[in-house]
């Protein structure tokens, strides 16, 4: 039994779910992707779907292909055109490398993404380095970052070490810590927040938290927090996800009232506050939100256990945009 798992671009159109899949994986036919999803085989955000389904932004698509060899062929990572982008590459070994990926970059290859990806440069690096036998779905990526989220990133370098740290995910044995920059001042210095996650059914670009009696439409998710300083009017906040659920921090925050600062999904890409603000601060946080064009997520540091060399610790400090505004909300403000 084979895997092949496809995740839609959040700019994708809504499309039924057989054309999107014949657009997305060569030598496959119609036939033989109803087939599949009669079976069951068919898998859209962890349900059964009928062929009939369209597609919308963010879709985690899973295939599960017994009998039809020939559509795998596609996802080989010979298939992907190398591209030279220069990637921050934090550290390398025979099983591991570890990435800073910066805001605006698309971590993998996808419906709308068919270049300038990290995927993309990773090969060009790896056929640099006489690595060309390293396959992106046999090894490769065992997780990502949201485009405009920058940060490390580890990928592996041969299934051995996917599957090491793959069980890692799983266990929620990895730590990941975040650095975030949110709207308002939260109440509590240290906090837990937990909820059911899902797609939001009135935006399918953004997840939303149910209630416990919509449990059945999410998944459950914890997210810890600890403030590390008060701006006034905005919180800069260290995370640590327990579980990996897509816009997770994001739509956490949220929940709160307290959205990432220049967050567009979320509402953070404008001046949000409940205290009343005088015109010099809205000036200041206008100018804030021009230097830092997306919403300040940073993954600063990681930590696993290496297939080989035991536990292992990596840090990548904030980039320039968000280290700017953070100082100038020190000037400001402190």
């Amino acid at each position: 039994m084979k895997k092949i798992q496809i995740i839609a671009n959040e700019n994708q159109k809504e499309v039924r779910l057989d054309k999107f899949l014949k657009s997305n994986i060569q030598n496959i036919s119609r036939n033989q992707i109803q087939k599949l999803t009669i079976s069951g085989k068919v898998i859209v955000n962890q349900r059964i779907v009928k062929k009939n389904y369209k597609i919308k932004p963010l879709d985690f698509i899973d295939i599960e292909i017994s009998n039809i060899p020939s559509i795998l062929d596609h996802l080989e990572y010979n298939n992907i055109i190398a591209e030279k982008i220069n990637i921050d590459i934090i550290h390398e070994d025979e099983d591991v490398i570890v990435v800073n990926k910066p805001a605006g970059m698309v971590v993998h290859p996808g419906f709308g993404n068919d270049k300038g990806t990290l995927i993309h440069g990773i090969k060009y690096h790896f056929q640099n380095s006489n690595l060309n036998n390293f396959n992106l779905y046999r090894s490769g990526l065992v997780h990502r970052l949201d485009k405009d989220t920058s940060g490390l990133l580890v990928l592996a370098k041969n299934e051995y070490s996917q599957k090491y740290l793959f069980q890692q995910f799983y266990s929620r044995t990895i730590k990941r810590e975040y650095r975030a920059l949110i709207w308002g001042d939260l109440l509590e210095e240290k906090g837990i927040i937990t909820g059911f996650i899902g797609r939001d059914p009135k935006n399918r670009k953004r997840m939303t938290i149910f209630r416990n009696n919509e449990s059945y439409k999410g998944k459950y998710s914890v997210t810890c927090y600890e403030v590390l300083e008060r701006f006034k009017y905005l919180t800069y906040i260290s995370c640590n996800i327990k579980t990996g659920k897509t816009h997770q921090i994001r739509a956490h925050f949220k929940y709160l009232g307290h959205p990432l600062f220049h967050d567009s999904i979320y509402g953070g890409n404008r001046i949000f506050m409940k205290k009343k603000c005088s015109n010099q601060n809205i000036e200041f946080l206008k100018t804030c939100l021009k230097i830092l064009p997306r919403q300040a997520l940073h993954a600063i540091s990681l930590s696993f256990i290496h297939p080989k060399n035991g536990k292992c610790y990596f840090y990548c400090p904030i980039p320039e945009d968000f280290k700017i505004v953070l100082q100038k909300c020190k000037k400001m403000f402190l």
